[in-house]
């Protein structure tokens, strides 16, 4: 790619900063000094230092928030905050974006990441990636419940959703569960409990395909993910159907 692409990318400024950057001669390529933008880099067979310090080339970012109510899950958006907005500069300049997304009032797991390829595998319908909830309902949940969420539930526009796995952790005029679904529509859990007559209160996702929330993550904080878990997820993405 080209040093100035290179550069920008990895937070050394806009395009313009990182031209000012060339022709001050603090760029290097195996140790030549470097000043037109158009040069060609491999990152991953080359060393480029800045200042004499080796620039850490990375393609892909893989984060893990705990989204909190209140922002939305989109790379922006003309009224509202978006999950991209609170990230870090040095995280904004990978260009990334949330895999699928929680309503604006659902918090929890949300991974963020530029790597396109394991994104459309985790949200692929045919790969019935599960995704693990827990809400508070306004009603008692029953039995009944659990198996039509097993086999499936009518939603108000007709649409018949995948079978669910609906476990009741208590059951009251105000009922706790956890619920894994494997598909993405708009407001699903909340038009799965419209369905039979009950109304979702708080929701929060605590996992996506295995990989769990990070319990020392407030509301609002995200961290990188760590290897082990940039493979689980590749693995479960692949074996999933």
């Amino acid at each position: 790619m080209r040093i100035d692409k290179l550069l920008a990318n990895m937070g050394y400024g806009t395009r313009k900063d990182v031209k000012k950057l060339l022709k001050s001669g603090v760029v290097r390529i195996d140790d030549v000094m470097i000043k037109d933008a158009k040069t060609q880099v491999s990152p991953e067979n080359q060393e480029v230092t800045v200042s004499g310090e080796a620039v850490e080339y990375r393609e892909f970012i893989y984060l893990m928030m705990n989204k909190p109510q209140g922002l939305i899950s989109a790379t922006e958006d003309a009224y509202d905050t978006t999950v991209v907005d609170v990230l870090e500069p040095e995280d904004q300049v990978f260009a990334p974006f949330p895999v699928g997304r929680l309503d604006k009032d659902t918090e929890g797991l949300l991974i963020i990441t530029n790597d396109g390829k394991l994104a459309h595998q985790l949200l692929s319908p045919k790969k019935e990636v599960g995704k693990r909830y827990y809400a508070v309902i306004d009603g008692a949940v029953t039995e009944d419940d659990v198996a039509a969420f097993a086999t499936g539930v009518t939603l108000e526009d007709g649409y018949e959703t995948k079978p669910a796995q609906l476990e009741i952790l208590s059951s009251g005029d105000t009922s706790e569960i956890e619920l894994v679904i494997t598909e993405g529509k708009f407001h699903q859990v909340k038009r799965m409990f419209e369905s039979v007559g009950k109304r979702v209160t708080f929701l929060k996702r605590m996992s996506m395909a295995g990989l769990p929330l990070d319990e020392d993550l407030e509301p609002g904080e995200y961290r990188e993910l760590n290897d082990e878990e940039i493979q689980w997820l590749y693995e479960q993405a692949m074996q999933s159907k």
